[in-house]
Formats: structure tokens, C-alpha cells, sequence
């Protein structure tokens, strides 16, 4: 190493220790307005940990004087900057709540929203907290309409509805593989509320033709295996079914497949009503017999008691 080498070296790490050392003296300071001070000059410097540290000395010492507002806006931003989004999003809304009329205040309700949306999990998690994210981007956009933040948001907006659509799409395909279960009927009748609850919460999806097509192809499988009394009502509501969907999606490439399901549905449906049809013709047959049966002895009993 060079004597140049050297000399950086040396210099170097004394600034290094000036620093610690510094910092280790802050730390176990009781002057408030000098922490305050180097609080804020190390979150001007990017030393976010190091401002944290000191604010969370300073800010009750300093708690509703004309400091604390700068202090805790920037206290805020230190947990953003250090990916601490959760306890950002906290900060941010108890300043907006503290300091409503503060010109920072818009912005300090668009980085709670904010926070709370970098925060939210892909779409194959738990996405409790990403509507957590949702209710606080709304109430940003309904206190602040005029925002230049305002498109930013519908955007987010946006993200988060698709990661609720991904979900709901996940845990649709995952009902439609337990029907191919040991025991499918309690997951037929889940995929049909599944299917049709997405429909619903998702008008405008890409998905729905691709759910509206496994709709009627599991609720004819639904009607096939069901009970004898069930399977009239479940057989015409498998045929609604395709029938809206020939309507809904008239250039679909399941089209023809729908056509030969509700074929097949309908020629089963005239199965069922025919032997509905014998079933009530022999009961009737059994009954009149029975009838008949019981007043050939009523009358053979009455003849038995004039003779004696």
C-alpha cells in the first residue's frame, strides 16, 4: 500500500469514527433542540435509520409545538423510504389526522393509500390488506377529487381490483377441479355459486366466458349424478344456464360444445319426464288397485254379516 493509499485509508476512517461517534453521543443527548436538528439533517441525508432513531427521541419531547409537524412528516417518510410500509401508512394517517388543515396533509393521505398499496400481496395470497388498500385510496380520491394524484390512483385502484379478479379466477378453477373428486357433489354446487358470485363482482372480466362455459358443463354433471327428485330442477337450470351463454357469447369458440351439452341435457330431461310420467302412471295403477282391492273386502265383509 502506498503512502497515498495509506493516508486515504486513515482519513477515511477517521470520518467514520467522527460519525459513529457522533451519532453514539446523539443518542445519549437530553438537548432536544439539537437532536432535532440532526434528526432532521440525517433524513436530508438519506441516513433514514439514523432519523428514526433520533425522532423517536425527539417527537414526544417535542409533541405539539411548531416542530413536531415537519418532524413527523418526515418521520413518516423515513419508515416509506425504508420500506417499512405498514408503519408508514400508520404514520401518514395520524399526521393527516393531526394536521388536516396542513399543506402536507394531501399528500400524507395519498402515501398512506400509497403504502398500503406497495404493501399488498400478489394475487395468490391472502388479499385481506390489499383491501385495506383499496378503502384508503378511495378516501384519498373522495377527500381529495381534484388531486393531481388522482389518476395515479385510479390506477392503483385498478391493480388491485385485477389482483382480486386473479384470486377469485384461482380459487374458481380450484372447485372446478375437486368435481373430479371422490366426492364432487358439495363442490358442483360450490362451483355453480362460485362461477356465478364471479360473474357478478366481475362483469367486465375476461374470464367469464371460460367460467359461463365450465357453468354449464358442471351443472349438467350436477343434474346427471343428482337424486330422481332433484334432477328435473337441476336438468332446466343446467339449460338456463346454456342458454345464456349461447346468448352472452354468440362467437365463442365452446359454442358447439355448448350446443351438444344442452343436447345432451335436454334428451335426459325427456328420459327423467318419461319415467316421471310411468313412475306416476304406476303409482296411480297401485293405488287404484288398492282402492279396489280394499272395497271388494269391505264388500265381501258386509255380506258375511247379513248372512248371519
Amino acid at each position: 500500500m502506498t503512502k497515498v493509499h495509506q493516508y486515504i485509508f486513515i482519513f477515511l476512517a477517521s470520518l467514520l469514527t467522527f460519525g459513529c461517534g457522533e451519532f453514539y453521543k446523539l443518542e445519549k443527548s437530553t438537548n432536544w433542540d439539537e437532536l432535532y436538528e440532526a434528526a432532521n439533517r440525517y433524513y436530508d441525508e438519506g441516513e433514514h435509520n439514523k432519523a428514526i432513531i433520533l425522532y423517536d427521541r425527539v417527537l414526544p419531547v417535542i409533541k405539539g409545538s411548531g416542530k413536531a409537524e415537519l418532524a413527523e412528516f418526515n418521520y413518516a417518510y423515513a419508515h416509506f423510504r425504508t420500506k417499512r410500509y405498514i408503519e408508514a401508512a400508520e404514520y401518514f394517517k395520524t399526521f393527516f389526522d393531526t394536521y388536516n388543515r396542513s399543506p402536507l396533509a394531501e399528500e400524507a393521505l395519498f402515501m398512506n393509500a400509497y403504502s398500503l398499496y406497495l404493501d399488498s400481496p400478489d394475487f395468490n395470497l391472502d388479499q385481506r390488506s390489499s383491501r385495506e388498500a383499496v378503502n384508503a385510496i378511495q378516501l384519498f380520491m373522495n377527500r381529495f377529487p381534484e388531486s393531481d394524484s388522482y389518476e395515479r390512483s385510479i390506477t392503483m385502484i385498478d391493480d388491485l381490483q385485477k389482483r382480486f379478479e386473479e384470486k377469485a379466477f384461482t380459487e374458481s378453477k380450484m372447485y372446478y377441479r375437486l368435481t373430479e373428486g371422490l366426492f364432487p357433489g358439495d363442490f358442483y354446487r360450490a362451483c355453480i355459486v362460485n362461477f356465478q358470485n364471479f360473474a357478478k363482482s366481475f362483469p367486465d372480466s375476461d374470464y367469464n366466458e371460460e367460467l359461463a362455459f365450465k357453468l354449464v358443463e358442471v351443472s349438467t354433471a350436477y343434474a346427471d349424478r343428482s337424486v330422481f327428485d332433484k334432477k328435473e330442477e337441476r336438468f332446466e337450470q343446467a339449460l338456463e344456464f346454456a342458454d345464456d351463454f349461447e346468448k352472452k357469447f354468440p362467437e365463442s369458440e365452446h359454442l358447439k360444445d355448448v350446443s351438444n351439452i344442452k343436447s345432451e341435457a335436454k334428451a335426459k330431461l325427456d328420459d327423467h319426464y318419461t319415467i316421471k310420467e310411468q313412475y306416476k302412471a304406476r303409482t296411480a295403477e297401485a293405488i287404484r288397485l288398492r282402492e279396489e282391492e280394499k272395497k271388494d273386502q269391505e264388500d265381501s265383509e258386509a255380506l258375511k254379516e247379513e248372512g248371519n
